[in-house]
């Protein structure tokens, strides 16, 4: 099923400028806007934007992001919670001098990985399957061929925040604009099939 607005019900901190309307969800983060759970830095942050919808079902969670990454830690994608302490981001981040694909599993602690994204940063595609406690998040460079990001364990509790996600800790604001919201029965395919 394609999500429409009155499915996209939740926000989670909503920033002062945003725009929802049938399968497009635009936002500008705050400034200082971050999630980050202690690892490395010391300090945690919640203050991060987010807007989706709750569920206790597995699913597929599928969005187009578009945005203009160009100051440290400048972030948009995906975005799933089940606490404050237990969540996991995933999609573009500008670090080390230029707009990476990354990950967050959060369970306390905050664990990182990243990488060089090896196409256009500014309009990209993510993927969240979760099914059986196990989250897969893929990335697409075209909406079509899916390499996988991350595979992991869910840290949180079976009820799931599920949605698009914004944030600018060094930054005065990023706009991003969601766009192709599908949500449906989790996919069942091989894990490296890029399909």
């Amino acid at each position: 099923m394609n999500l429409s607005e009155a499915a996209l019900n939740t926000w989670i901190n909503k920033p002062e400028c945003s725009e929802v309307s049938p399968n497009r969800i635009y936002m500008v983060s705050h400034e200082h806007s971050d999630f980050w759970e202690k690892t490395h830095y010391g300090f945690q942050h919640h203050t991060g934007h987010a807007y989706g919808l709750e569920t206790d079902s597995d699913f597929t969670f599928q969005v187009r992001v578009k945005a203009d990454f160009k100051f440290l830690y400048d972030q948009a994608g995906i975005f799933i919670q089940g606490a404050e302490t237990a969540w996991i981001k995933a999609g573009i981040e500008f670090n080390d001098g230029h707009p990476s694909i990354g990950c967050v599993v959060t369970d306390n602690h905050s664990d990182w990985s990243t990488g060089i994204f090896p196409g256009n940063a500014n309009d990209f595609w993510m993927r969240v399957t979760s099914k059986n406690n196990v989250i897969r998040i893929q990335y697409s460079t075209d909406g079509i061929h899916w390499p996988l990001l991350r595979l992991c364990t869910w840290p949180g509790t079976q009820k799931k925040f599920i949605g698009v996600m914004c944030c600018s800790p060094k930054s005065k604001g990023l706009a991003a604009e969601f766009t192709e919201i599908l949500l449906t029965a989790p996919y069942d395919k091989d894990l490296h099939d890029l399909s």
